[in-house]
């Protein structure tokens, strides 16, 4: 997958804020995403991340 930072990632399974758009803040073996909902800033394994994409929305 092409995903760089400052990309908005669509998940197929929503934060329990409610908001499904994450931004991505650093890449690598593991993602740092912060939901743009509530502002929260997760790390998670790439794989699993990957898996969970619904879409991309690049940043130009």
């Amino acid at each position: 997958m092409d995903i760089k930072v400052g990309d908005k990632l669509i998940m197929k399974k929503p934060h329990p804020c409610g908001g499904n758009r994450f931004t991505v803040l650093r890449i690598g073996m593991d993602f740092k995403l912060r939901c743009d909902g509530c502002g929260h800033e997760i790390m998670a394994p790439r794989s699993k991340i990957e898996k969970r994409i619904k879409n991309i929305i690049t940043e130009e």
